[in-house]
């Protein structure tokens, strides 16, 4: 309980902050500011859903989502609407929000649509990406040798998400932000009941050498090896449906199932 009461005070305080340097001259939240309160709430919601903290399954109403996140109705409603276009959330009109089940199979096909969309993102980027964005590479390449032993799995998400943005930003094509970001978040969901709860699957090496491969080919603007690369993370990815299919407990892909024996 104190994890969560501590992360929403981060972002209320990173809320009061916005509110504090931005408004209309009037005592009201800006446009601008009012369009950041959006993407925050979007990525608040978006990590409690990677991290199970809404379980799939779970119903909830909008006032609780609020409650949850620290933010107001506005920007919570807009980003339900874009979790709910992503088949994240499903809305309930008169009954509230039901946080989508994980269907393995699904997100198993969906692996075969990402894989060809990641190829094409990371040709983009690796002969894009401009002396920042190889920069960036670097550092974060950098910061994944030095923390390999000791990165958490909420850490290593934090860093998952900034690669997936660097490699979008450095691809330079809006449209795919909006396509791939919610394949990102099933995936990364994925990626977090697998060494969560999987019996022998806490090590998180497999995964950053992974990312470290594509760092390095986008940061080298190595082409070939960045698609290479990417591949490899895609058949990783794959690896992890094979063992959750048979070992995994239902209820963690769908809280609403009765336990067994009461348990």
């Amino acid at each position: 309980m104190r994890v969560w009461l501590d992360g929403r005070t981060t972002w209320q305080r990173r809320k009061r902050a916005l509110e504090v340097v931005r408004d209309d001259g009037e005592g009201r939240p800006s446009r601008s500011n009012r369009l950041n309160f959006f993407e925050l709430a979007y990525q608040r919601i978006e990590e409690l859903l990677v991290h199970c903290e809404l379980k799939p399954g779970q119903f909830m109403t909008m006032q609780e989502l609020q409650e949850i996140t620290g933010f107001g109705r506005t920007p919570v409603h807009h980003a339900v609407n874009r979790l709910s276009a992503d088949t994240l959330i499903i809305i309930r009109p008169r009954h509230g929000l039901h946080i989508a089940p994980i269907d393995l199979a699904r997100e198993r096909m969906l692996l075969d649509l990402r894989r060809d969309m990641e190829r094409f993102v990371i040709r983009l980027a690796a002969d894009r990406a401009s002396l920042s964005h190889r920069n960036q590479a670097l550092h974060i390449e950098r910061l994944l040798r030095e923390r390999r032993a000791s990165l958490t799995l909420d850490e290593f998400n934090h860093i998952d998400r900034r690669i997936d943005a660097l490699v979008l930003e450095a691809a330079g094509e809006p449209f795919l932000v909006h396509t791939l970001r919610p394949l990102h978040t099933l995936y990364r969901r994925i990626g977090y009941i697998h060494h969560r709860f999987m019996p022998g699957q806490a090590d998180l090496s497999g995964t950053i050498d992974r990312h470290l491969a594509i760092l390095a080919a986008v940061a080298s603007r190595r082409v070939d090896d960045a698609v290479k690369a990417s591949d490899a993370l895609i058949d990783y990815m794959g690896e992890m449906f094979t063992g959750m299919e048979a070992g995994i407990d239902p209820r963690l892909l769908d809280c609403s199932i009765e336990p067994l024996l009461g348990a």
